[in-house]
């Protein structure tokens, strides 16, 4: 199942319209496992940079688009743009933490305009991505994604312990409901994941949201007040928020785009591995980077946040080998839906803090532990354990300490104090060209 000899019309071939009695389940699967990813980014960005309940409510609505198109574009193509395969595209976690450090120095007109630059950074990459491949083995792109993971984990339990901010300017930050809530919903999800099969395994992230929120509205911790505001319809307009173009978000932004660019080589030849049974040609590849730069200049316009590919959901076609455009068009489609009611992102936005952070405490820790598998497809010599240690020391080291860059200009700290991303990054990339070559590297 899942090769390409399937029949037309099978759920494990690309073409062709399966029974709507597995159309539909299937595709509501992938919109169970991706809706946390697409919302919550918007939520984390809308509470640093201090937006308005309706306008918090927007960004939502806007992320939900983005992600339907994005991911139709990805799967059926649009001309030279979409890798035309099974993936679903959308906001990415992995952007968060330069978002925070942009929005906390600056404001979400800079996020957007450095994420116009990013996303043609990401295009030039899709259309050489042949050549420039050469600087991200396995290696420099799993150490990047490993410290993404990492400089993830203060934002989850910040918002574990109640907010995003600290005891002095939140009194109420770190009382024991939020942990209550925080860890009940962290374990609602370890439960559903390790001791469960099926869609509560798939949807564990979920289901812990479900049970914390629940819990959370019967302790009183859940205000209403946004989704009575909010209208049952609205198209999305563009210019809403504005731009603004900042040289030192603008590198930062750029940077986190090539990284991500990886990432979706990486999430492409998963899909096509795992469900059509083969690598992905250059020309998907060219074309699915090309997407995702594409979506987040568009996006950009119109206040939504950066695209990625979403690896949950390229592991459902690993495990299931449903490749099948026509579940994906669906998932696509719902979220398309649900973008327009301004009702049902109020009512996203109603989920309280702590209950993020306990429900995306495991995705953070998914993606540290990818980089980690990543880092170990190559044998560990001295040479390439200096390469991940000093890249990873480099950036979390700085970025723990702050003012440690205060001596230089105001640019500089931007670019390379607020996100250990950045720093990692670049410094894996050079010490991977520098340090003397091993004779072998891969692991037999």
């Amino acid at each position: 199942m899942g090769r390409k000899d399937s029949p037309q019309g099978s759920v494990f071939a690309l073409d062709g319209i399966p029974p709507l009695g597995q159309v539909i389940p299937l595709g509501l699967q992938h919109v169970v496992a991706a809706i946390v990813g697409v919302v919550t980014p918007a939520i984390l960005v809308s509470s640093t940079v201090g937006l308005s309940p309706a306008d918090k409510t927007f960004l939502i609505q806007v992320s939900l688009l983005i992600t339907a198109v994005a991911t139709l574009v990805q799967v059926y193509g649009l001309g030279p743009i979409g890798a035309r395969l099974p993936v679903v595209m959308g906001v990415s976690f992995a952007y968060v933490p330069t978002l925070l450090a942009i929005g906390g120095q600056y404001d979400l007109p800079t996020i957007l305009g450095a994420q116009i630059v990013g996303g043609f950074v990401a295009i030039v990459f899709g259309i050489f991505v042949k050549q420039i491949r050469v600087l991200f083995p396995p290696m420099v792109t799993g150490t990047v994604i490993f410290t993404i993971g990492l400089s993830l984990y203060p934002t989850a339990v910040r918002y574990m312990a109640g907010g995003t901010v600290t005891y002095e300017n939140f009194p109420e930050f770190g009382a024991w409901q939020y942990w209550v809530v925080s860890l009940l919903t962290f374990g609602v999800v370890i439960f559903c994941n390790y001791f469960t099969k099926g869609v509560s395994k798939l949807a564990s992230i979920l289901a812990g949201i479900i049970v914390g929120y629940c819990v959370a509205l019967a302790m009183g911790l859940v205000n209403f007040s946004s989704v009575g505001q909010a209208g049952m319809f609205q198209v999305p307009v563009p210019m809403k928020f504005g731009l603004s173009f900042q040289i030192p978000a603008c590198i930062s932004m750029a940077v986190m785009y090539i990284v991500n660019s990886v990432q979706t080589i990486g999430d492409l030849t998963s899909t096509t591995m795992g469900g059509l049974d083969r690598e992905p040609t250059d020309q998907e590849l060219t074309r699915g980077i090309i997407c995702q730069g594409s979506a987040s200049v568009l996006g950009a316009f119109f206040g939504g946040l950066p695209t990625a590919s979403y690896s949950q959901n390229v592991g459902i076609v690993t495990v299931n080998k449903v490749v099948n455009r026509t579940v994906f068009g669906l998932a696509a489609g719902i979220m398309l839906v649900a973008g327009f009611v301004p009702k049902f992102a109020a009512l996203l936005t109603t989920i309280p803090h702590c209950v993020i952070g306990g429900a995306t405490m495991s995705v953070f820790a998914t993606i540290a532990m990818t980089g980690i598998r990543m880092i170990n497809s190559v044998k560990m010599t001295p040479r390439n354990t200096a390469v991940v240690g000093l890249a990873v020391a480099l950036g979390v080291g700085v970025t723990s300490v702050p003012g440690c860059l205060s001596g230089f200009p105001t640019w500089v700290n931007t670019v390379f104090g607020s996100s250990s991303v950045v720093i990692a990054t670049l410094a894996a990339i050079l010490l991977n060209l520098i340090l003397p070559k091993d004779e072998t590297t891969v692991k037999s």
